[in-house]
């Protein structure tokens, strides 16, 4: 078991996305662990992806999207979900990989309800110190098993709606 460091992040994101699936999310509370296989992502390019946060500039908000990659972005969406990004590339591109489901948890919303993640984790890096970190324990997932597809509920983004940046293993 590897914690995966801040350079594995520091790539596109839809690269950083892909390759996340089939490492595990692991969430320490106190003396309890939890690790879950991530099985579905979503990539978010920065200020042109009219999809992304980005979108409108560097605000309070988003100050963590143009940071260091392998930070946690929490965010809190429609008045009762928080959703967990890992902020990718470099520092002053803003990008993101949305984790949207782990084995035996699907939506994002959901995801981070199981494993206590809430806004207290936004801006802290990926690392066991934090509570929340990512593992590489050794799995590939082959190309042909992950299945790509239209970001989730941003309609409101035009073409980049439509983009095949979410990625899951299996099918939707």
């Amino acid at each position: 078991m590897k914690t995966l460091a801040s350079d594995f992040f520091e790539r596109d994101a839809r690269i950083v996305a892909k390759e996340l699936l089939g490492k595990y999310l692991v969430r320490s509370i106190g003396r309890k662990k939890v690790a879950a296989r991530i099985t579905e992502t979503e990539a978010y390019l920065g200020p042109y992806d009219l999809a992304s946060h980005a979108r409108h500039g560097k605000t309070a908000r988003t100050a963590v999207m143009f940071g260091p990659p392998g930070v946690w972005y929490v965010y809190f969406t429609y008045g009762m979900h928080y959703m967990l990004n890992i902020v990718a590339r470099r520092e002053g591109i803003p990008s993101a990989v949305l984790i949207r489901g782990v084995e035996g948890i699907v939506g994002p919303g959901r995801l981070t309800k199981k494993l206590a993640i809430d806004k207290t984790l936004n801006m802290k890096a990926a690392v066991p110190a934090s509570g929340l970190w990512i593992e590489d324990r050794g799995e590939i997932v082959p190309k042909r098993k992950i299945i790509t597809g239209p970001r989730v509920g941003v309609d409101y983004a035009g073409e980049w709606a439509k983009k095949p940046y979410r990625y899951r293993i299996g099918s939707f």
